[in-house]
């Protein structure tokens, strides 16, 4: 599509757009929506042929120079899998009915249930123009939804008055309210939670020593051991990992300094891992894994020591990823997260709204209940 000097248009994939322009539309506070991320996953073949999530980044272009100007990370999706927000029952009962619910367009960082924009662009009219080119690619391509999940607090409203049907659930993040160390947030916790938390410490750290490690000191060997755990909890979760092993290569090659891995020693073997991501704000915590079965070794790597380096680091937040009402014990707070649908077939469109509308009545009466039940001293 064109006007005048403006083209919108879709790409072939995100390398193939200049990674300085999109890094400046981007920004550095969500890595997720990096140049270097997304393609790391698209060198690596972690989407692309045969996966699944083709890419299809959506992108205005602007003066004489055909200049990026606003873009979207977007991928032509032949399934469901690998997006925490689930609606495999939307197209079990379009299929039903007789419609072709795949293929759809996903706005999304691939494998990643992390908020952060989906809408890369400098003005409101530019993230408008962004949505009337998804839902322009839908029709002219036969996709039968678009949908664009864990969506930046402040472009809700974009997507809200572009009249796409909103969808909230609940993540648990841990918010830093002034600690000085891991002890001063325990201070702000219940007596019988803080003991709690110390004894699951104890246990976890054990006979094992535990290393944070950061840009050039993260290693081949570290990725090694690493894909290993990645493997294990791959395929007990997904059935198989989404990420391959080039992909982690890719990773600490392009953006070690924005990454935090976390690995527990026992000797001189590494027996379990955490893999965090560094945002302008936030700590996101993104895969674990373990060769060895320790007792609370889980809660230690991906919620204690993100605890750990968020206060070191001075950051706002963690955010350790997609579900797990165990945090709410562990000082990680609920809070909900949200995402956008357009839906071509009016009758899909008008049940899926219906749904949507009890669904967020419940997910804010669950929010509202389990505020009620973290381990912060009353008041």
């Amino acid at each position: 599509m064109s006007a005048g000097d403006e083209r919108i248009r879709v790409a072939d994939a995100v390398g193939s757009l200049p990674r300085d322009a999109w890094d400046r539309l981007a920004g550095r506070d969500n890595p997720f929506v990096a140049w270097d991320f997304l393609t790391a996953l698209e060198d690596s073949g972690s989407v692309g042929p045969g996966t699944g999530w083709q890419p299809l980044p959506i992108v205005v272009e602007r003066g004489a120079d055909r200049s990026l100007a606003a873009a979207m990370p977007a991928y032509a999706k032949s399934h469901s899998q690998g997006e925490y927000v689930f609606d495999h029952a939307w197209a079990d009962a379009y299929e039903r009915a007789g419609g072709s619910y795949y293929p759809k367009l996903q706005i999304a960082a691939p494998f990643t249930p992390a908020t952060g924009p989906r809408l890369l662009a400098a003005s409101d009219a530019d993230a408008a123009l962004l949505l009337r080119a998804a839902e322009a690619v839908c029709t002219r391509f036969g996709l039968s939804s678009a949908h664009a999940t864990f969506l930046a607090p402040e472009q809700r409203a974009v997507f809200a008055d572009g009249g796409w049907l909103m969808r909230s659930d609940i993540q648990f993040h841990w918010e830093n309210r002034g600690y000085d160390s891991f002890d001063g947030f325990l201070a702000a916790l219940s007596s019988r939670k803080r003991k709690a938390i110390r004894k699951e410490r104890a246990a976890a750290q054990e006979g094992l020593a535990i290393r944070h490690l950061s840009g050039a000191d993260i290693r081949a060997e570290h990725w090694d051991a690493f894909w290993e755990f990645y493997q294990d909890t791959g395929a007990r979760k997904w059935g198989r990992p989404y990420l391959t092993r080039e992909a982690f290569a890719l990773l600490g090659e392009r953006m070690a300094d924005r990454i935090l891995l976390v690995l527990a020693y026992d000797g001189g073997e590494a027996i379990a891992g955490a893999l965090n991501f560094i945002g302008g704000t936030t700590l996101f915590g993104r895969y674990w894994g373990c060769t060895q079965q320790r007792r609370f070794l889980h809660f230690e790597l991906c919620y204690y020591q993100a605890i750990d380096a968020a206060i070191e680091r001075g950051l706002a937040r963690v955010e350790a990823g997609a579900q797990g009402g165990h945090k709410l014990m562990r000082g990680y707070e609920p809070v909900e997260t949200w995402s956008a649908h357009w839906i071509a077939d009016p009758g899909l469109r008008e049940a899926v709204g219906e749904f949507l509308r009890h669904e967020r009545e419940a997910v804010a009466h669950d929010r509202s209940a389990m505020a009620g039940h973290t381990p912060f001293k009353n008041g």
